[in-house]
């Protein structure tokens, strides 16, 4: 056993006649933890692209909130009339009517006919 655990620690097995297979699954592995560490890298990147777009959602769904509340308030009759009081443009006092146009009856062939 001292001679098997002297073996590993000086790497006689990399040096010996069947070392070919040794180093492969050697080289095999370097390339699959490399291959592992880049996987755990781009998914990582993901999660951080994740939640710095959904920070972004939430500030601009805050801000889509505050610039429509602002528009109500703008669009409300009482802040159109005061600004408009500015320019000497005030609310009419009578209310407006509605105005129809009754359209004129086509007359059918038979009609135009007889005429």
């Amino acid at each position: 056993m001292k001679k098997g655990v002297y073996s590993i620690l000086k790497a006689r097995f990399l040096v010996n006649e069947d070392a070919t297979k040794n180093w492969r699954f050697i080289v095999f592995l370097i390339l699959l933890a490399i291959l592992m560490i880049a996987n755990e890298h781009r998914y990582d990147q993901k999660i951080f692209r994740i939640a710095e777009l959904t920070n972004e959602v939430k500030e601009l769904r805050s801000e889509f909130v505050d610039k429509r509340s602002e528009l109500m308030k703008l669009k409300m009759e009482s802040t159109v009339s005061e600004r408009m009081k500015e320019r000497n443009i005030f609310p009419s006092s009578v209310p407006p009517q509605k105005i129809k146009i009754k359209k004129p009856v086509e007359k059918t062939f038979f009609q135009k006919l007889w005429q």
